[in-house]
């Protein structure tokens, strides 16, 4: 019997700073394909010529990863335009043929509705639709018409929750394209788990007991009910320490992050809400595991990477109400409001409360069977798209 060659998926590059949540969510598909599924799948990714080098070599040492910078890739508002007049993105096109690629993964990128591949469109949340006033008209018109171009061409649709399904069937009502509903899973490798937290902690001067909020700083994050949260236990006496990492940069609103610093200053709680920037992925890892407790209070979530990653060490959660969350932690966290900051504050003085001891969590033994059907769900996806595939 011959041997199955790999099928070979074209995936664009997400930047870490632009969104950390798709950066590490590709970088934990490769790395779990790999380790649970080797040579069934070789992906292929396509970054700017201009992409951090640093990031793409991390990627390109994942096994069977292939990484390709192109000038195709470079993020102009050309790429749209090709696609929409001429139905493919002739550049990008160019490039995959070169490289032999079987199926194009689609994320925050249209490449024409005569693409020559077959061809997933993952839709990560409905944000645009959900939060439409944190969008100028412009940028809600942008993401909505890549959205309804996909839905036209005929893209097979991934989605990373049931959440996000409900919100599909109803923004998008009587699409006949077949959808799948993916859920992932995280299991970070050993390499980025070997940074004492000991180190990290008194490297950012932090105390034995403090919570993590690793959301990058845009509006829906919603950064501000957390902040709110600390000036109730504040005027308590409780004394409590949020540790916020994460990319400042928000084209949507450049000062946000500054103005939003400036109010935790005037309300005198820079010791309480310390934000750490943009820190290494292991850095990222050793806080989760030593932290009391994982605080992801966004207004609006597809599948979220920061839970999930939380999920796979125990770490205990305090999650914004929303649907999502619920379907992604089966009740297993505490919850609030996302205009609730004295719920938050109640959840978090409880936390205190608690005499546990500080340690480092492990990963828990679950998580290599979560991650397992993760695999499976994704790799089945790809073969339903290729029609031949099970011939490769």
């Amino acid at each position: 019997m011959a041997e199955r060659v790999p099928l070979r998926i074209a995936f664009t590059n997400v930047p870490r700073r632009l969104w950390a949540g798709g950066y590490n969510y590709q970088r934990n598909l490769f790395e779990v394909l790999d380790r649970y599924c080797p040579g069934a799948i070789a992906p292929v990714l396509f970054a700017g010529t201009a992409d951090d080098s640093e990031e793409l070599a991390a990627l390109g040492s994942i096994p069977a990863v292939e990484v390709v910078q192109s000038e195709a890739f470079n993020r102009t508002a050309r790429e749209l335009f090709r696609a929409l007049a001429w139905g493919r993105d002739g550049p990008a096109v160019a490039e995959f043929r070169a490289h032999h690629v079987d199926v194009v993964f689609e994320s925050a990128r249209f490449f024409g509705w005569r693409l020559p591949f077959p061809a997933i469109a993952w839709f990560p949340d409905f944000q645009h639709r959900l939060l439409p006033h944190l969008f100028s008209k412009r940028a809600y018109w942008r993401r909505e018409l890549g959205f309804r171009v996909q839905i036209a061409s005929g893209r097979h649709i991934m989605l990373s929750s049931a959440s996000a399904l409900g919100d599909l069937n109803r923004y998008y009502p009587g699409l006949s394209n077949r959808v799948s509903v993916v859920r992932f899973a995280s299991e970070p490798p050993s390499r980025l788990l070997s940074t004492n937290p000991l180190d990290v902690i008194a490297q950012y001067r932090l105390p034995m007991r403090f919570f993590y909020l690793p959301n990058q700083f845009w509006r829906h994050k919603n950064h501000q009910v957390v902040i709110d949260a600390l000036d109730l236990l504040k005027r308590r006496g409780v004394d409590a320490v949020v540790a916020a990492s994460g990319s400042t940069r928000d084209s949507r609103e450049p000062a946000f992050f500054e103005s939003t610093m400036a109010q935790v200053k005037a309300r005198g709680l820079e010791a309480n809400f310390q934000h750490l920037g943009m820190i290494p992925l292991d850095q990222v890892f050793a806080l989760l595991r030593a932290s009391v407790a994982l605080i992801n209070p966004s207004e609006c979530e597809g599948w979220s990477t920061t839970v999930e990653e939380a999920k796979s060490f125990g770490v205990p959660m305090i999650l914004s109400d929303l649907d999502v969350h619920r379907e992604q932690t089966a009740g297993g966290a505490r919850y609030f409001g996302v205009r609730d900051p004295e719920a938050l504050a109640d959840h978090m003085a409880s936390v205190l409360q608690a005499p546990e001891p500080v340690v480092a969590r492990d990963l828990l033994p679950n998580v290599e069977e979560r991650v397992k059907a993760f695999v499976v769900d994704f790799v089945q996806l790809i073969r339903e798209v290729i029609p031949d595939s099970a011939d490769r």
